[in-house]
């Protein structure tokens, strides 16, 4: 894929997260919610990683 492809799939990956997030708030039943979250936070990490830019990259001893 190329960087350019890769940039905009993780770009919707994320904005589908917030759009996630933003429905959980939403939400009245608490399992929807954690649900949502959840999905949320998945998402948001596989775009991470695929962006690399995870948290696994930043030295701790810094």
């Amino acid at each position: 894929m190329s960087a350019a492809g890769e940039s905009g799939r993780i770009q919707q990956m994320r904005a589908k997260a917030n759009d996630l997030e933003q429905a959980a708030e939403r939400a009245t039943d608490p399992q929807e919610r954690q649900r949502l979250k959840d999905k949320a936070r998945q998402l948001k990490e596989q775009s991470e990683h695929v962006g690399g830019t995870g948290k696994s990259d930043i030295d701790p001893t810094l």
